[in-house]
């Protein structure tokens, strides 16, 4: 993983995120700062981009911008050529498109009619990167929900260790805070009741949603002080489209697979969404693959929920801390599950972090992170 960029409420690029966490700093404000008082969300806690001119073009929808923005800081840190790019591989992942702005209006946005049927895709973002900066190597779309960040990472790390491709940029991006998404998210159930920020407290009662796009660049050769990305897997409950099911087997086996695959892992960044089924199900599952003493840093308390932009983002700020061989702090005020601890260990070369994410629709997804040597 040569180059990073970030996105989101906590900043304008991977320095600033790896601040915030640092400091313990969140940018949680009501939704009435956003969307006005008169909406049916306006108590609730969000973390938005601030700089919001970065998303506004006549030509490119809003999520495409965040991705273009993004997908240039990694770039720019990779230290990638124009051959570079032309010949480099493009995995997008995201959840919701470009629903915001095409669904709802974008504020302050005066679109191309001409591009109206291009900023309804899912695969905007993905096009534009493709032909704003001259990539001309293949480029795909992962939309699997809150899985969909870690599993375009996951496709490009396949891509890779087939030879297909010597470099990938993997971008995700999702901006939830439409007034319709927001209205889809309460009517399921998902979204927070109480605004608590702790997803392992028993008084958790949803997520809180965040905008978020990341992105990081791909090589297939090695950069000796460079985090690596060490493998995907992903699997299936094939069991309820909304929840997960009792115990959360799916979790558990992925994670039991990861462990024959990968090693113990030295730490976990887990989903930890906040809703109160993942809070009593997912620590259980971890558990049973993982046993006592399992190292957590969950990240969605500082970040919000960034739907499957979110997943890209808190990898890249967990690669961002391995680069200096430690790992993030989790806030001081979490619940931590029995038998699991959030005091991040000091790390030893080469240790293995796993990052998993569960979407609806039952998709478990998990990469594995290596130091560098």
């Amino acid at each position: 993983m040569t180059g990073l960029g970030a996105l989101s409420g906590l900043g304008d690029g991977i320095a600033d995120h790896i601040s915030a966490v640092d400091a313990g700093r969140t940018c949680f404000r009501p939704l009435s700062e956003l969307l006005g008082e008169d909406s049916p969300h306006r108590d609730l806690p969000a973390s938005w981009i601030e700089p919001r001119k970065l998303l506004v073009s006549r030509k490119w929808a809003p999520a495409s911008m965040a991705a273009l923005h993004v997908a240039r800081q990694a770039i720019a840190e990779a230290g990638w050529t124009a051959a570079d790019l032309e010949s480099a591989a493009l995995f997008l992942g995201t959840s919701r498109g470009t629903a915001a702005g095409w669904i709802d209006k974008w504020p302050e946005r005066r679109a191309f009619p001409l591009m109206a049927a291009s900023n309804s895709l899912h695969s905007e973002p993905a096009a534009a990167i493709s032909i704003e900066l001259g990539i001309r190597g293949p480029w795909q779309v992962q939309a699997s929900g809150c899985a969909a960040g870690l599993d375009a990472l996951g496709m490009a790390s396949v891509w890779l260790s087939a030879g297909l491709a010597e470099r990938a940029l993997v971008v995700a991006v999702d901006l939830p805070l439409s007034p319709c998404l927001l209205d889809s998210y309460a009517a399921t159930g998902i979204l927070s009741k109480n605004g608590l920020n702790d997803p392992y407290s028993q008084n958790t009662a949803g997520i809180l949603p965040a905008e978020a796009a990341a992105a990081m660049t791909l090589e297939r050769h090695a950069h000796p002080a460079a985090p690596a990305l060490a493998g995907y897997l992903a699997n299936a409950d094939a069991a309820d489209a909304i929840g997960m099911p009792a115990g959360a087997p799916g979790v558990a086996r992925l994670l039991k697979q990861a462990i024959g695959r990968f090693g113990i892992p030295a730490a976990l960044c887990p989903h930890a969404s906040g809703t109160a089924s993942h809070a009593s199900l997912e620590p259980s599952a971890i558990r049973a693959a993982l046993g006592e003493g399992v190292v957590l840093c969950p990240l969605k308390p500082v970040t919000g929920h960034g739907i499957g932009g979110g997943g890209l983002l808190e990898t890249a700020i967990l690669a961002a801390h391995l680069r200096e061989s430690r790992l993030p702090r989790p806030l001081p005020h979490l619940t931590c599950p029995a038998g699991m601890t959030m005091t991040p260990p000091a790390l030893f070369p080469g240790a293995t972090v796993f990052k998993l994410a569960s979407a609806l629709g039952g998709k478990n997804s998990l990469v594995a992170l290596q130091a560098p040597p």
